[in-house]
């Protein structure tokens, strides 16, 4: 997938390859229940066991920038959502937010923690992944993120386990996450109940936001395009 991914961008330095763009209802993070337009890239290094975007690995066509500009354009959103896959695997993502923010846009990024966060531009929402055990993406993880945190910024645990809950807990306070950014506790749909979770977070008093996917909740049949 990176080798194709390259491949594109020698092509044509000025485009990315896009899985999908659409508007909907932001189900994750702080902008939970917000319009919002997403833009979903192509290709992922990672392969998390509970993955609900397989389609992305591959699935996708090479856009230039202003024909990924103008589709925002056309929507009435003015908060844009990148994601994936993992977007910062390809080379042109800034470009693409700085042309957004030109825009006016609002944009924030969402990235499964990978990937050193610092090589995007200045000033924008930073949705970092931190993989718990049962992912079986823990190791994979750019450690050094943390430190790149700012307080605008947002760390996701997807928890599918009490091992999960327990492992994101250390996490959050051995690097005193909190302290640097917002932490969203999110589990994974089907697999651990939000009252189950909701119950470890009150029962320790953390000081984390409990994030339910709220378009799995609205359109439970859907998978892509929500």
């Amino acid at each position: 997938m990176l080798a194709l991914i390259c491949t594109n961008m020698s092509k044509n330095e000025s485009s990315l390859l896009v899985n999908e763009i659409f508007v909907s209802i932001q189900g994750e993070s702080t902008y939970a229940g917000i319009p919002c337009i997403f833009v979903r890239l192509t290709g992922c290094n990672l392969r998390c066991s509970y993955c609900d975007t397989v389609y992305a690995y591959s699935e996708g066509s090479a856009m230039s920038l202003e024909e990924i500009l103008n589709r925002a354009r056309g929507y009435e959103p003015r908060n844009v959502c990148i994601t994936g896959g993992e977007p910062l695997l390809q080379e042109n993502i800034s470009k693409l937010i700085n042309l957004l923010k030109k825009d006016h846009f609002n944009v924030y990024i969402e990235t499964n923690g990978s990937q050193n966060i610092d090589i995007l531009p200045k000033g924008i929402v930073r949705v970092v992944d931190i993989k718990c055990p049962d992912s079986g993406m823990e190791q994979e993880m750019d450690w050094q993120n943390i430190e790149r945190l700012k307080s605008r910024d947002e760390v996701k645990f997807i928890i599918s386990s009490k091992r999960d809950y327990e492992w994101a807990k250390g996490v959050t306070v051995k690097y005193k996450i909190r302290d640097r950014a917002t932490v969203l506790f999110g589990l994974v749909h089907g697999k651990l109940k939000p009252k189950t979770l909701a119950g470890w977070i009150l029962k320790d008093g953390l000081d984390v936001r409990l994030q339910l996917q709220l378009h799995k909740i609205i359109w439970p049949d859907k998978i892509s395009g929500v």
